[in-house]
């Protein structure tokens, strides 16, 4: 059985989706282009924006990360579903 999760669960997820797709982008791209200061200055920008949309999202509906990645509430959260990549 699927989880039921909010509207706001979904679009908070994608929007760090979006952000952690571009800072891929952007690694590959400064693993051959490292002195592109542009680049870098963007990086860190969506790198700063990450933590704090993770933040929020965690804040909110629990851990994006296990193994001391990310901290938790009590009770235990981790056990809660549904985690990001199921839904």
């Amino acid at each position: 059985m699927k989880p039921t999760v909010s509207d706001q669960y979904y679009r908070q997820l994608e929007e760090l989706q979006q952000v952690d797709f571009a800072l891929v982008e952007l690694n590959l791209y400064l693993d051959t282009h490292p002195n592109d200061m542009q680049a870098l200055q963007q990086f860190n920008q969506l790198v700063q924006q990450r933590q704090q949309l993770a933040y929020q999202f965690e804040t909110q509906f629990g851990p994006l990360l296990g193994f001391g990645h990310s901290f938790s509430r009590f009770p235990w959260q981790w056990k809660e579903t549904p985690w990001p990549w199921q839904v």
